[in-house]
């Protein structure tokens, strides 16, 4: 599995060994594994809740037994508890949705819904609050193992998005004091079956998001965790590319609720735990849009701005 240059000092992950998974610290080209002793900590989790980041910069710098990062097999740098998903939180991409009239646009032309669309996002923005929904923590894997593309449909789509790590517990807290309880970053790519999203037996419930977004590794994660304060998250570039050619190319300064509102809004209803994921949403460029969707054989190529590159291969689920 081929990974990008790290363009922070050092990040964590987690790499195969076998049928054993195992904690590892990354800097530059190489890759060592990590022990409690390490962290000081008992697990990664408790380590996010409030461990020495110095103490992990210092391994990153000291001489151990290190590895080429190159013969690593890496998979999901975290194991969440909790993993929370915000919807419609990028402008331009709910546009995009509704001129595809793929959300609930009424029966205006794809012009009148991307109006529509506009005034619906900025009237959000200026008045509203973030909109939430939950994923399987069963659906995080890494991209050491392919997509595997259920076969009751055949429009399943990538979703780019850059991901808040949890470090310290997260309740009820302020705009003001959100980043506090920010660990680090990674990439995730939020798998979502398009046909399943509304439910055209029950369309006053409105969205399905268990079927359409929470089949076996819909969540691809990793392949870093990045400490917060090598990852510019305000302003970020997102991009994804489809067997080479770019799908999504955006930046989280187009986000519409930031990463603090999200991380407040979030956390006032149940707290957000050490290692959760918080996706931030997916900007524009998605299959929908394009009007091609994931097949046997595809290969997506996430990259966000100083997380490295997530590579994501598709395989067509077997009949029988």
């Amino acid at each position: 599995m081929r990974t990008a240059h790290l363009d922070a000092p050092f990040a964590l992950a987690r790499r195969r060994d076998g049928d054993v998974v195992r904690l590892a610290l990354v800097a530059g080209d190489r890759i060592r594994d990590l022990a409690p002793a390490d962290l000081g900590a008992a697990d990664l989790n408790a380590f996010l809740a409030g461990g020495d980041w110095a103490r992990v910069a210092a391994l990153a710098a000291a001489e151990g037994d290190w590895m080429p990062l190159a013969e690593a097999v890496l998979t999901a740098p975290v194991t969440p508890r909790q993993v929370l998903q915000t919807g419609a939180n990028y402008r331009q991409h709910v546009i995009e949705l509704v001129a595809a009239g793929l959300s609930k646009g009424g029966d205006r032309t794809p012009e009148e819904a991307r109006q529509w669309a506009a005034q619906m996002m900025d009237e959000r923005k200026a008045h509203g609050e973030p909109y939430f929904f939950i994923g399987l923590p069963a659906c995080v894997t890494g991209n050491d193992e392919p997509l595997v593309l259920p076969g009751y449909s055949d429009v399943h789509d990538w979703e780019l998005e850059l991901a808040v790590v949890i470090g310290r517990e997260a309740f009820r807290v302020s705009r003001e004091d959100a980043m506090d309880h920010v660990a680090g970053y990674t990439i995730c790519n939020d798998i979502t079956t398009r046909d399943l999203v509304f439910r055209p037996d029950m369309k006053e419930i409105g969205t399905d998001w268990y079927r359409a977004k929470n089949a076996p590794g819909f969540l691809p994660t990793g392949p870093f965790l990045v400490p917060a304060e090598y990852v510019d998250g305000p302003d970020t570039q997102v991009r994804l590319e489809l067997n080479g050619e770019v799908m999504q190319d955006a930046t989280t300064a187009d986000l519409l609720f930031d990463i603090p509102a999200l991380i407040s809004g979030a956390s006032q209803t149940m707290p957000l735990l050490p290692g959760d994921l918080l996706l931030t949403g997916s900007p524009a460029g998605n299959g929908q849009h394009w009007k091609r969707f994931l097949r046997d054989g595809d290969v997506m190529t996430g990259s966000i701005r100083g997380l490295g590159t997530q590579i994501v291969r598709c395989v067509a689920e077997q009949a029988g």
